[in-house]
């Protein structure tokens, strides 16, 4: 029985298709086939796990994306102008496990959409707003990043107006509005008809190739390439600083044998913080024990500790320190943006390529494990934070383990 109402719904399909060429409009018939023949193909075992995985990242999504935006609540030392742009994508990934991913997941594993066609509206523009928000903050804190880099003074001279970020926060979401939610919202009524099926749920240009390029264009390419010229740009500028700094580290002594001992202190590393390498600096330019009184005790004055010398010796130290700090911000906005590229290439050649012709070249199966590629980025994401910043690692700490986090706090001091 199952055998003939398979075939009898391909006989139907066939006949769907061959009068919708007819027509010139395409038909949307193979794409109920497919779906229905992708979850009849699994096991009631291997259907339970694929529910289980599901579920699982939807979860971990949103969970992880909650603990970020109570860090930035509960943690002052977080409200930095940067900060604000992993806030905006953290409520944007939060979005997507909690909305998007729950409704989808009975509509992947059975096959048919249940929940009415305003909810399929509803649910294809948030889904489309959520994603692109979250690639444009993306390209938004890359930004931001090459002008603290690349800009520091001016960037510094901005750091109390908060206003700025704002407006390219709400600006995120206008754009990401505008790509694709009146497309999404308005399309049907464009072309007179809708081609999706009673029982599905995807959006009307989904076989529209030169939509889906030029809106792939717009919400991956060029993206992807912006935030590479920032990454190419901050890795330039370190490397330009570090061959500037290594030729200044040892120069002859103007006033002094001090520019040489300072050429022997230890150099701050990844391993010590900006104010560490400033306090190291500091402290052996203190006359504690004897090693700069015995040279100001000697006939020669030359050595004692001027204000000039202490000055440039500060200076070389935060500047150093600076260096070390965007060593940091590029290898986190490194991560960031691989993974955000290995996440969401697939799908998107995917896409316009099913566009292209027409649903019948990319298996379905490999179409949905793309599409969750693509979630998975949000769920990734705030356990990037954790492993990049350390700022955002103590605040994590802080809430899921606070007896630890008062140890340690206590221990500093």
């Amino acid at each position: 029985m199952q055998i003939s109402s398979q075939t009898e719904l391909t006989w139907i399909c066939a006949m769907h298709n061959s009068t919708a060429n007819t027509l010139h409009t395409p038909g949307t018939c193979n794409e109920t086939l497919s779906t229905q023949s992708t979850s009849s193909q699994f096991s009631l075992g291997v259907l339970v796990l694929l529910a289980f995985l599901m579920v699982l990242l939807a979860l971990v999504t949103i969970l992880g994306n909650i603990l970020v935006i109570l860090a930035f609540i509960m943690d002052r030392n977080l409200r930095h102008r940067s900060n604000y742009y992993f806030l905006n994508l953290a409520i944007s990934d939060f979005a997507v496990g909690a909305f998007c991913m729950p409704l989808y997941i009975p509509y992947s594993l059975t096959g048919k959409w249940q929940l009415g066609r305003g909810v399929c509206k509803l649910w294809l523009a948030m889904d489309y707003l959520l994603c692109t928000a979250s690639v444009f903050n993306i390209v938004l804190i890359s930004y931001d990043r090459f002008l603290s880099v690349t800009k520091a003074v001016s960037y510094r001279a901005q750091q109390g107006i908060t206003s700025n970020p704002v407006v390219k926060m709400v600006a995120i979401w206008v754009f990401a509005f505008l790509l694709y939610c009146p497309a999404i919202f308005f399309w049907e009524h464009v072309a007179g008809r809708s081609t999706v099926a009673v029982d599905q749920c995807y959006a009307e240009f989904y076989h529209n190739w030169y939509f889906l390029l030029c809106a792939s264009t717009l919400e991956f390419f060029l993206p992807l390439l912006s935030v590479t010229y920032f990454n190419v740009h901050i890795f330039h500028n370190i490397q330009r600083r570090q061959r500037r700094g290594s030729t200044q580290d040892c120069e002859p002594p103007r006033s002094g044998s001090l520019s040489w001992r300072f050429c022997f202190l230890p150099r701050p590393g990844a391993s010590s913080t900006p104010s560490e390498a400033e306090d190291s600096v500091s402290s052996s330019m203190k006359p504690k024990k004897g090693s700069l009184a015995t040279e100001s005790s000697s006939p020669s004055r030359t050595n004692s500790v001027t204000p000039e010398n202490y000055f440039s010796v500060s200076l070389f130290a935060r500047n150093r320190s600076k260096l070390q700090q965007d060593k940091k911000i590029a290898k986190s906005l490194a991560v960031i943006v691989c993974v955000f590229a290995i996440c969401w290439a697939p799908y998107t050649l995917l896409m316009i390529i099913r566009g292209a012709c027409q649903g019948t070249c990319v298996h379905n199966s490999l179409y949905e494990i793309t599409f969750w590629l693509l979630w998975l980025n949000s769920s990734l994401n705030p356990f990037l934070y954790s492993l990049c910043h350390v700022k955002f690692r103590m605040a994590f700490m802080k809430i899921l383990c606070p007896r630890k986090f008062a140890t340690l706090r206590s221990g500093s001091f």
